[in-house]
């Protein structure tokens, strides 16, 4: 199937991001190329440096960048390796960087890949298809403390306890193998008036088990942090999520980074040093217009924070 993602927000991240003819820009997580072929058709003596950890995604960018401009290199990895991605290509700071943590369009509508409920496919939902980790091995022998935790914190779904029984019931008779059996013991698992109400209950599970798999949250405050290191004076940061968990992690190191004293309030003197080197461009996140939500359905629930290196 042919490679599609519409790119979330794209005039507000390529404004957001203030592009220089000359600078070097970092894009984290490549996709179809969508944000970075846009960045790539703004640099003349610039550098676009895109990363991904899928081998699809990978491929598909080099070619579709090729065909705009040869000022640019991409990197199969993940975006966490930001640091050495950089120091690989002898390369000290940055004039910009995108994130988009988003899960691609590809990736969900390939029914192969097992990231989506909707589809009947292996549990799978590796990003790296190299990795070792599947959402098969998390559902059949993850521990049940170990699911409920993981339900709870990155699905924060309220039916876990339910859930994580019936999975565990299940999975004594055979193991869980496709999306669908999956899908069918959540249902089982949430009242009817539940799903009726708020839609498929599947939803928050199948996030969760693809942070998971992936690694998503794990890191992320350190390598934002890092990355913010590594922004010229008057570089920008512009980061999309889409739940509230990941969201929560950006705006958490947004303010330690704008803020001067980080001392605690009952210290009447500050001796902690601490300096602002960032300024906050968008006090509460960006949203997907009116009109991109009616062409992209999966824009609804992104928000864009955005800032600016100022030290």
């Amino acid at each position: 199937m042919e490679f599609k993602h519409l790119p979330i927000m794209l005039n507000e991240c390529i404004e957001g991001l203030n592009i220089k003819s000359d600078g070097i820009y970092f894009d984290g997580t490549l996709g179809g190329a969508g944000h970075s072929s846009e960045i790539l058709k703004r640099l003349e003596n610039g550098l676009l440096i895109g990363t991904d950890k899928d081998d699809d995604a990978l491929n598909v960018a080099t070619e579709r960048l090729g065909k705009i401009s040869k000022n640019f290199v991409t990197v199969k990895s993940d975006f966490k390796n930001f640091s050495k991605v950089l120091n690989d290509l002898k390369i000290e700071k940055v004039d910009g960087i995108l994130l988009d943590l988003g899960v691609s369009s590809y990736q969900l509508d390939n029914a192969q890949r097992g990231f989506s409920y909707i589809h009947d496919a292996p549990l799978d939902m590796r990003m790296d298809r190299s990795s070792s980790l599947t959402a098969e091995t998390v559902v059949n022998e993850y521990e049940p403390e170990k699911l409920t935790k993981i339900f709870y914190e990155y699905g924060e779904e309220p039916f876990t306890k339910e859930i994580v029984k019936n999975i565990v019931e299940f999975r004594k008779a055979k193991r869980i193998e496709t999306t669908k059996e999956l899908s069918d013991i959540i249902k089982m698992s949430v009242p009817k008036k539940v799903q009726i109400a708020k839609g498929n209950p599947s939803k928050r599970v199948f996030q969760a088990i693809r942070i998971e798999v992936n690694g998503e949250l794990s890191g992320l405050y350190e390598t934002i942090n890092q990355m913010i290191s590594r922004l010229n004076i008057g570089g920008r940061i512009a980061i999309i999520t889409f739940h509230s968990l990941e969201d929560r992690i950006v705006k958490d190191v947004f303010k330690l980074n704008a803020t001067d004293c980080i001392c605690p309030k009952n210290i009447p003197v500050c001796v902690c040093n601490h300096k602002a080197n960032l300024k906050i461009l968008t006090k509460k996140p960006l949203t997907a217009s009116e009109s991109e939500l009616n062409n992209n359905s999966r824009s609804s629930s992104a928000k864009l924070r955005i800032a600016e290196k100022i030290a």
